[in-house]
């Protein structure tokens, strides 16, 4: 018999969650890409927010719904979830999902380029205490000096796929989504304006605090 690895055992610990399974399996029906975050760091969402008694969390990549559940589950009583997405569909699929949950209360979808949205965000005079990147690739920098502008003081800022399944590591590797991620992740470890660290279970996942 096969040693499994160290994320399947931790995942094999803990019951299945029928909820976040059916929103797998309807992303799979739909032919949607699979790239939900893992159970694991989708669980550690839901404590950051709990801990942080957050009650303004802004979401960069709704996908189907699996990350803003976990979000939203945080969220203390008045708190909200608001998510920006590129594709309609895929943010009406997503609010589907969280209102199945019982959170639709929670959430605000906001539909378009991500980039307009959160320039949008700051004209409104919105500010959060947890950011969740989750979206294209190339634009990590950019969603992170948004995060940065748009954070209350000791906000935390979630990145997802730092690894990008291990293309980070491969010098060979030079496209602009490696190129871009690598940069989030040296802005991660060195800007002066965070506090951080990158864990390199899973697909890797960055989390920093606003200073």
């Amino acid at each position: 018999m096969e040693t499994p690895n160290a994320e399947t055992y931790v995942e094999s610990l803990f019951e299945p969650d029928p909820v976040l399974e059916k929103v797998t399996e309807a992303i799979r029906a739909h032919g949607m890409p699979e790239i939900s975050i893992e159970p694991g760091y989708g669980r550690l969402l839901t404590l950051l927010v709990k801990m942080m008694r957050a009650s303004r969390v802004l979401e960069i990549g709704a996908l189907g719904g699996y990350s803003g559940i976990c979000l939203a589950r945080g969220l203390s009583e008045g708190g909200k979830l608001v998510s920006l997405e590129l594709m309609k569909e895929y943010a009406e699929m997503a609010h589907r999902h969280l209102q199945e949950a019982g959170l639709g209360d929670r959430v605000e979808y906001r539909v378009g380029e991500a980039l307009d949205s959160l320039q949008q965000l700051e004209a409104e005079g919105q500010r959060f205490d947890l950011f969740f990147i989750d979206a294209d690739k190339g634009n990590y920098p950019n969603y992170l000096e948004w995060a940065i502008r748009l954070a209350n003081p000791g906000a935390v800022v979630v990145g997802d796929n730092t690894l990008l399944r291990g293309q980070i590591m491969d010098p060979a590797q030079q496209g602009n989504r490696v190129v871009k991620m690598r940069e989030f992740n040296a802005m991660i470890a060195g800007d002066p304006r965070l506090e951080s660290v990158i864990l390199p279970a899973y697909d890797g996942l960055a989390i920093a605090r606003v200073k």
